[in-house]
């Protein structure tokens, strides 16, 4: 391995583990990004020289869009998750709801059946007087 293919792949392991030198933190991994963390033109890492760690580098950003795929197809699923969550919440509480209501509606229906029957009574009492 020359010298140059040895400071682009310590380039490219400072890039994926963030400890840079050359660049800004936060920088994305690309075959340009390598070759300015290596301190050298961002297009003096070319393909036809550096054939296998142009390729490492390829395979790796792939294996990065894969897992950031995976990552969003994860939060995809506990955002519905989440939402299924709500709905059944939802559902508990309308029923819970239902219920108090219907319980208030027989509670009232029972005190119009008694006040009815206190004025039938009422009404007896004043006619027997």
């Amino acid at each position: 391995m020359s010298k140059a293919e040895e400071m682009f792949r310590e380039a490219f392991n400072r890039l994926k583990t963030g400890a840079l030198i050359n660049t800004p933190k936060g920088t994305k991994i690309s075959q340009n990004n390598v070759a300015k963390e290596a301190g050298k033109h961002p297009t003096a890492l070319k393909k036809d020289r550096f054939p296998l760690l142009v390729l490492q580098i390829q395979d790796y950003l792939k294996q990065q869009e894969i897992d950031n795929d995976i990552l969003t197809k994860k939060k995809q699923l506990r955002k519905q998750r989440t939402l299924e969550q709500k709905l059944s919440d939802c559902k508990k509480q309308r029923d819970k709801l239902a219920s108090i209501c219907e319980a208030q509606i027989q509670h009232i229906e029972q005190l119009q059946h008694d006040v009815s029957e206190l004025e039938k009574r009422t009404k007896k009492l004043t006619l027997s007087l």
